[in-house]
């Protein structure tokens, strides 16, 4: 029994290793019949990009305008500070912040009691001075009349003639005093200097102010300008009357500006020239305000690109052309930067010719040579 099985488990072995053989070198025929296998398919050509002209701008000969940027603080050209010209105390004063003054308005007085005193003080004063006077007078007038007749000496006419001199210089004096202690008095009434605004008080009723003490602040808001300061390279080439567009703050628009003064020295340490503009009345428009913008230094004609498109990327700055049915990448020299029409500019000093078009700098990169065509915009 056990010799039976051990004889049929040898021969189903021997079955599966001959079928195991026989399939192995059929698919090694199959194998060996069938074709060689097809290489690999070329790979697609690359599509074509397809460019309308809002892709591309133009190199062309125009109007650069050179400008500078400028920075600084709105501040007033007429600006008067309302000051005690003598001492005493505050006793009103009247206008307050925003309110408007005319040149010469009463804004205030300072207590006038002791003033008033003294001017009668001086007032008598030269009153005996003049009394002085006319008694030195008589006397001249008796002495020449005793000297006529011989009975005193030229020397005592000589006396009575200094004296009455001396009176007289006295009674100028007094008269001189007078007239000081009356202006004094009339300095108690401050008035303010301009035409303008109030922008600050800087003492209040009741304090007693020393001379020379600072009351009120008055600006002329009609007359606005922005102080500013250049690099001196660019300043050189500024003028009065060039132009500038400004942008202060709390204002939705544009001021325009023109340059009215260049400070013929410079700042130390800084070597900045202070350039003065004269602003356009605007409403909203105050001192202190900040304003930035740009100034125009000259225009010249120059073959000229829109900034974005000169790239940056690179070493050297580069740009895309649209050459034939291809993109090339081209190398480009810059110079001054400006504006064209309103779009900032710069300056193409080697790489372009007048006409060239050139790829947006917002379509981003583009591979050298990659195949493009100009097609017209769907309506």
């Amino acid at each position: 029994m056990n010799r039976s099985v051990k004889f049929a488990l040898v021969a189903l072995v021997v079955v599966a290793t001959v079928l195991g053989i026989r399939l192995v070198q059929g698919r090694r025929s199959e194998s060996s019949a069938s074709p060689p296998s097809a290489p690999p398919a070329a790979s697609a050509a690359v599509a074509a990009l397809d460019l309308r002209d809002r892709d591309l701008v133009t190199a062309q000969v125009a109007d650069l305008l050179r400008t500078q940027a400028l920075s600084g603080s709105v501040r007033a050209v007429s600006t008067a500070i309302v000051k005690a010209k003598v001492a005493g105390e505050l006793r009103h004063l009247e206008p307050r912040e925003g309110d408007s003054v005319r040149a010469g308005q009463v804004v205030g007085d300072i207590d006038a009691t002791e003033f008033e005193l003294r001017v009668k003080q001086a007032v008598q004063q030269a009153e005996a001075a003049r009394a002085q006077v006319d008694i030195a007078r008589r006397q001249l007038d008796n002495n020449r009349a005793l000297v006529e007749q011989g009975f005193i000496s030229a020397t005592a006419l000589d006396t009575s003639v200094a004296n009455h001199a001396a009176a007289q210089a006295s009674l100028q004096a007094a008269l001189a005093a007078a007239d000081l202690a009356r202006k004094a008095q009339a300095d108690t009434v401050l008035r303010s200097p301009i035409n303008g605004t109030v922008s600050q008080r800087l003492a209040q009723p009741g304090e007693r102010v020393a001379i020379d003490a600072r009351v009120l602040e008055v600006v002329d808001l009609s007359r606005l300008e922005l102080e500013a300061a250049l690099p001196a390279a660019d300043a050189g080439t500024l003028r009065a009357g060039a132009t500038a567009e400004l942008s202060v703050e709390g204002l939705t628009d544009p001021v325009s500006a023109q340059v009215v003064r260049l400070n013929p020295a410079t700042q130390a340490g800084t070597r900045a020239v202070l350039v003065y503009l004269s602003l356009q009345p605007a409403p909203g428009l105050r001192v202190g305000l900040f304003a930035r913008g740009t100034v125009a230094l000259e225009q010249r004609r120059a073959l000229s690109l829109p900034l974005s498109a000169v790239r940056l990327d690179d070493a050297l700055p580069y740009v895309v052309v649209l050459d034939g049915q291809a993109l090339r990448r081209r190398t480009v020299k810059t110079g001054a930067r400006g504006l064209v029409d309103r779009v900032e500019s710069v300056e193409i000093t080697d790489g372009l010719r007048d006409g060239d078009r050139i790829l947006r700098g917002s379509l981003g990169t583009v591979r050298d040579g990659t195949p493009a065509r100009l097609v017209a915009a769907a309506r």
